[in-house]
């Protein structure tokens, strides 16, 4: 009898442990769905932002338009509200929209846009079709900033710096392609900023590497030779870092972006003149 009686009490002892058993699984699944899902934010966010970024850059987007509103770009992106204000947040610290109450996200002009910013640089001048306009223009602030730094690194370079800069002069008298060209001309330029010891000079080291990769995309692939030509002019430079020569160090590296600048110029009329002939009709070969 007392073994009955307690089969029931048994049970109901028993009943609470396995809702609460229930309740901590269901509660681990949710933390684990949770951490998954906060390791894949990272990657959503970068998804949407690189996205929303290169079409206000190539201005499929363009300035004065208001974007979508959240959750349709929620569902176009296939992503959460959180991933989409992120996204948004970074567009807006790199100056390309604006956000305001009840105004929604505006895009902004391009005068406004953080045009040294490594993302916008990489948006901007794009990986098929590089904007030359851009690339000219950034080659003239180069022309403005980097003789001053050569001059300021050859009175300032340690002899680190000097080792550095000539080590990367010798991986790109050595290199023998496009990869290992372009990691030694960024070397040396990156070098040579390092050199001066100057934090505000130094922090146009993600814009000058974003460019130099698209100026090795529009001229080395396209213009034969420019590379070994323009190699003395880099070897001055250097030589003119090491005898800590400002002067020397400042016409060197005028003439090394003035090279890059004129071949950039160049390759830009070229292509214009290749447009106006492919352009004209077919039986036009006889108009003069």
């Amino acid at each position: 009898m007392i073994a009955q009686a307690t089969r029931p009490v048994l049970g109901l002892m028993c009943q609470p442990a396995i809702r609460a058993g229930g309740r901590e699984r269901d509660g681990s699944m949710r933390t684990k769905r949770a951490k998954s899902e906060k390791r894949l934010k990272p990657g959503r966010i970068h998804a949407v932002l690189t996205t929303l970024g290169r079409e206000i850059a190539q201005e499929i987007i363009p300035a004065g338009t208001v974007l979508p509103p959240e959750n349709d770009l929620e569902a176009r992106f296939g992503v959460g509200r959180g991933v989409v204000r992120e996204a948004i947040k970074t567009l807006s610290g790199k100056g390309l929209v604006s956000v305001r109450p009840r105004h929604g996200t505006k895009v902004l002009p391009r005068r406004d846009w953080s045009l040294l910013d490594r993302d916008v640089l990489n948006w901007l001048v794009g990986p098929d079709k590089p904007d030359r306009e851009l690339l000219l223009a950034v080659q003239e602030v180069r022309l403005i900033i980097e003789p001053a730094a050569a001059a300021l690194a050859a009175t300032r370079a340690t002899r680190h710096d000097r080792q550095r800069i000539n080590a990367a002069l010798e991986a790109m008298q050595t290199a023998d392609n496009q990869d290992t060209r372009t990691a030694a001309d960024k070397g040396f330029h990156l070098a040579i900023l390092d050199a001066t010891h100057n934090p505000v000079l130094q922090g146009f080291r993600s814009a000058i590497d974003t460019i130099l990769s698209t100026v090795f995309v529009v001229a080395v692939d396209s213009v034969d030779g420019w590379y070994e030509e323009n190699l003395p002019n880099h070897a001055a430079t250097a030589r003119a870092i090491e005898e800590g020569d400002a002067q020397k160090a400042r016409r060197a590296m005028e003439r090394v972006l003035g090279y890059t600048q004129t071949k950039l110029s160049r390759r830009k009329v070229g292509a214009n003149h290749r447009d106006r002939r492919t352009s004209r009709p077919r039986n036009s070969r006889h108009v003069q």
